[in-house]
């Protein structure tokens, strides 16, 4: 953010201003200019990377998960954690950006400089007091090493009684709870079947660990290969969210965005913080008041588990979708009927209020409060201890590789419907278009990933239920510290 901020502070580091020129054309920047321009934005791709999928993990490291107030606390952190995310983003998106818009880009970016800086300072000051978990060996080498031991012995018979027989060493001081045996994935069990080529230390361990491996490493990376399928239905109910980030804005342009009968206009791009309004609404009063009366009604830890509450935020994101496409159709019936003005470089303008895109917006929001915490919850509990950053880092890669599929997804549409008698869903005047048709297909889609995420969560094991069981068991925690 610093250098950021010197890029708009500094005359050298940006191109001279062209307000006053008449000829058109403005100068750009020098290469040296966009060099220190694009160092700024790769050091803030690093500092997120970095900051992002671990502080979740170190954040509910904090907690004792081996009592009821530390169970009930980590559940409420992640709660807490994505209501101040979304509020900073609320922040951002209104009070920095007038700053940057109506009084300087130098104090626009100065200002989350500053912040940053104080919050590295509170950070380090309250060091000595944090519950650190120290870092136990390579979790992705332990990964491949179960890989590479299962293919070498794939030739080998699986024993009838794998929980006696496999070896299971686990070290002294390891950090990973210990998980019981399960019968899926049986392949990758041949992986710690003993040969006499095995070799043992005197500590139990194997002495070729890409030979032979623990019974404990195998079960863990089981844990993973179960893991994948959630993530991989949690990437497209994504997809349902982004069209509220995205179409929404050329839903709202061509929109009635007057507020009654002032004169006053909702910007635009303003139109998403309706979805972070509703968000940090519901994340309060589910935390404080639905989750203990919950709690007491079903005597399960959260009130319901963590895929319950995944899947209710995808039932929520499919009725967002179907809501959109009808308040759209009625959007475009209006402006072809009865506009009351025009668009540059769009088309008419709909007598439709905008404030009519709120209730699929505040839906999407509380879709977000459920689906979202609850995935982020789900792989810290459920990854092994020593890859729980890992995890964290699942939540924001999903939703990357969806805003890649949301793209896919309309150069498809465009493909396919530009010779079709409905004409191009998506053309830039969306009155000629049927973007309510293509909020019915992704509402569609929503529809089948959620019926993949149903036999997913019915065939998903909890980490440490063994061949029976239901609830996902916290794990004991070795933090060089007791966390409170």
């Amino acid at each position: 953010m610093l250098v950021l901020s010197l890029t708009a502070a500094i005359s050298k580091l940006h191109p001279p201003d062209c307000g006053n020129q008449d000829s058109g054309a403005c100068p750009g920047p020098t290469p040296w200019q966009l060099a220190f321009l694009f160092t700024g934005l790769g050091l803030m791709v690093i500092g997120a990377g970095g900051i992002r999928p671990c502080n979740l993990a170190f954040g509910a490291d904090q907690f004792n998960p081996n009592t009821e107030s530390g169970k009930q606390g980590i559940t409420s952190f992640f709660n807490w954690y994505y209501f101040t995310f979304t509020f900073a983003m609320m922040i951002s998106l209104t009070v920095i950006v007038y700053v940057q818009s109506d009084v300087s880009w130098a104090w626009g970016l100065g200002i989350p400089a500053f912040m940053m800086f104080l919050s590295c300072a509170m950070f380090f000051l309250g060091s000595r007091l944090y519950a650190k978990v120290k870092p136990e060996g390579s979790p992705l080498a332990s990964t491949v090493q179960v890989f590479v031991a299962a293919i070498k012995k794939r030739h080998l018979k699986l024993p009838e009684e794998p929980w006696l027989t496999l070896h299971n060493h686990i070290p002294k001081n390891c950090i990973n709870s210990k998980l019981p045996h399960t019968g899926q994935f049986r392949c990758l069990d041949k992986a710690a079947i003993m040969t006499p080529e095995d070799q043992i230390k005197s500590d139990g361990s194997a002495i070729n660990p890409w030979r032979l491996s623990s019974m404990q490493k195998v079960e863990e990376v089981k844990v993973l290969i179960r893991v994948i399928p959630i993530w991989a239905s949690a990437i497209v109910y994504y997809v349902a969210l982004v069209q509220q980030q995205t179409y929404v804005v050329f839903q709202a342009l061509q929109s009635d965005r007057r507020v009654g009968n002032t004169h006053f206009k909702i910007p635009a791009a303003s139109y998403a913080i309706f979805s972070m309004l509703g968000l940090t609404i519901w994340i309060p009063i589910y935390d404080r008041i639905i989750v203990p009366r919950l709690q007491r009604l079903t005597k399960k830890e959260g009130g319901i588990t963590i895929l319950q509450r995944m899947a209710i935020g995808m039932i929520l994101a499919i009725f967002t979708m179907i809501i959109s496409g009808i308040i759209e159709d009625k959007r475009r019936s209006l402006a072809l009927s009865r506009p009351v003005g025009l668009e540059q470089r769009r088309g008419a303008i709909s007598s439709l209020s905008g404030l009519w895109l709120i209730p699929q917006l505040s839906l999407i929001g509380f879709s977000e409060a459920f689906t979202i915490i609850a995935e982020v919850e789900f792989y810290y509990k459920q990854f092994p201890e020593n890859m729980r950053s890992i995890g964290g880092s699942l939540a924001f890669v999903g939703f990357a590789i969806s805003n890649y599929l949301n793209g896919f997804l309309i150069s498809m549409v465009h493909r396919f419907t530009k010779g079709a008698s409905t004409g191009d869903w998506l053309p830039e005047d969306l009155n000629k278009g049927r973007l309510d048709y293509f909020y019915y297909l992704v509402a569609a889609l929503g529809l089948l990933n959620f019926g993949f995420f149903l036999l997913c969560a019915k065939w998903y094991k909890y980490k440490g239920s063994g061949d029976g069981a239901p609830e996902v068991a916290m794990e004991k925690l070795n933090p060089e510290k007791s966390p409170v």
